[in-house]
């Protein structure tokens, strides 16, 4: 995966809101899926949970020295992840859990909001 040279913001922000394929954030709207990471919010190149691979984690793996919990976005609807890229995200040292958008947007702004060390991942709805 062709990582990007620098986020859209170079820190964590809460997502304050969403819709039919966009986000909204800190005063920014971005069309498609994003990670909101502790190394800051950018786009992530996936568009459904079968678009997920080890490539697509490579933002994340990066980022897991810096928080312990992800949060998985799998769109409109409850989704699983391979046990393969499971292991993945666990090598790293990372807890996750997935849900759809909607409630993991929610939960990462709660936890963001309680200074918890946390990650999401959201696929656009």
């Amino acid at each position: 995966m062709e990582r990007p040279e620098s986020p859209f913001l170079p820190r964590q922000v809460p997502i304050d809101g969403y819709g039919h394929n966009f986000f909204h954030f800190s005063g920014m709207s971005h069309s498609g899926s994003i990670l909101a990471l502790p190394s800051g919010v950018q786009p992530w190149p996936v568009t459904r949970m079968a678009d997920i691979t080890p490539s697509a984690l490579e933002l994340i793996v990066a980022d897991a020295p810096r928080f312990e919990l992800l949060f998985i976005g799998t769109g409109q609807e409850p989704a699983h992840l391979p046990e393969p890229l499971k292991q993945v995200l666990r090598d790293c040292g990372l807890r996750f859990e997935l849900m759809p958008t909607h409630a993991a947007a929610a939960t990462y702004n709660v936890l963001l909001a309680e200074d918890r060390p946390v990650g999401a991942a959201l696929i656009a709805i």
